[in-house]
């Protein structure tokens, strides 16, 4: 018969140094962590453009906020650039899925959408064209869009969707609301769709904003309770006189409330003809 070596109690030493091990496991783990995801927002944020169109009679600025999921690369964007014929062309959009596809398949998006609005700036044009663009590369993926052209001078809007979240506006006077004007269906899906056109004007001290789900939508938040409260937001803010810059930091804040994990993007128009703009201390 095999004896049995009695066994031994952990002391108070054996104990400590097992917690210092798990500690150091975890310590390495997290750091290891917050390696990756700094990784993935430097990617994220890498595909985005380094500056908007600065303009007289115009106030642009954005917002993003990575994805909240480690390694989750979303593929929201947004972008601005001098049209050729002098107006501006703004989009914005989110592409299907969450990997470094997406990523990339975005940039390709974005880039995609310049190239043609240099051939024509009319809106519905410009996602019809890129519509097919990106059938014609057969990735397999779609992306939600928004294209509108601004002329600065006459305060004249041109505007079209592909699947993607309304805008939200607001006039000087704290009028305004969801844009909800018709879409088309988002890009990449179904070729020869046509993208309806909506023309309005942004007054002097209006404002014109767009976004992605992200800022809007949550696990447990409708997308119509996080429009409302943007529409809100944006309405009271316009009538005291805010920065582009201050507008879309305080839209972005309405993200915080919906527990989305998503990645989001927020692009504001301010229409301030350079007349108007009272003088700076």
């Amino acid at each position: 018969m095999t004896r049995r070596r009695p066994s031994r109690s952990a002391t108070a030493d054996d104990l400590l140094t097992t917690l210092g091990r798990l500690t150091d496991r975890v310590r390495q783990g997290a750091e290891r962590q917050r390696a990756r995801v700094e990784l993935a927002e430097a990617l994220q944020r890498s595909m985005l453009p380094t500056g908007l169109p600065d303009l007289p009679g115009l106030q642009v600025a954005a917002e993003y906020a990575p994805a909240r999921n480690g390694l989750d690369i979303g593929g929201d964007w947004y972008d601005g650039f001098v049209l050729p014929d002098g107006s501006l062309g703004f989009s914005i959009g989110d592409v299907q899925g969450h990997d470094v596809e997406a990523a990339a398949f975005m940039g390709q998006v974005r880039m995609g959408l310049r190239a043609v609005a240099t051939a024509t700036t009319d809106p519905g044009e410009v996602l019809g064209r890129a519509n097919e663009l990106l059938l014609s590369m057969d990735h397999g993926l779609f992306a939600t869009c928004s294209f509108l052209r601004f002329d600065p001078v006459t305060g004249e809007l041109e505007s079209a969707r592909a699947g993607h979240v309304p805008a939200i506006w607001a006039t000087a006077g704290g009028q305004g609301g969801v844009v909800e004007d018709e879409a088309g269906v988002p890009l990449g899906i179904l070729p020869g769709e046509a993208y309806p056109v909506a023309r309005r004007r942004l007054s002097s001290g209006g404002a014109f904003v767009l976004l992605t789900d992200g800022v809007v939508e949550g696990p447990s938040y409708p997308i119509e309770a996080g429009l409302d409260a943007v529409a809100r937001l944006v309405r009271s803010a316009v009538t005291t006189g805010v920065e582009a810059s201050e507008l879309a930091s305080q839209v972005m804040g309405v993200a915080a409330q919906t527990d989305h994990t998503d990645d989001a993007a927020v692009l504001v128009l301010v229409h301030d003809p350079e007349e108007t703009r009272p003088p700076r201390p």
